[in-house]
């Protein structure tokens, strides 16, 4: 407790962890390799400004998406399914 309440900095970044990156060697830009149905892409939100991003389609559709390209994922973004947003926060990694 004592080291703590000198340096609190400590304090953030073992109980929040946003240093480590998990799980480790790990190349999160090939998702399909961890997540079945699953591709990655990048927006441009405004210029300079580029987010990168998963696009996971339900199992419900996982067996038309087998073998389909990113212009296949990008018109299923488009289509009438609803889309669900899940932000990770600030560790580094999706």
């Amino acid at each position: 407790p004592f080291l703590i309440r000198l340096f609190p900095s400590l304090l953030k970044k073992f109980v929040y962890l946003n240093f480590l990156s998990f799980p480790f060697f790990v190349d999160f830009r090939r998702p399909e390799l961890l997540v079945n149905n699953t591709i990655s892409l990048y927006l441009t939100t405004e210029p300079g400004v580029t987010v990168g991003i998963w696009h996971t389609v339900p199992s419900s559709r996982g067996a038309e998406a087998q073998g389909k390209d990113q212009r296949w994922y990008e018109e299923a973004l488009a289509d009438a399914h609803p889309v669900i947003i899940y932000l990770h926060g600030n560790g580094g990694t999706r």
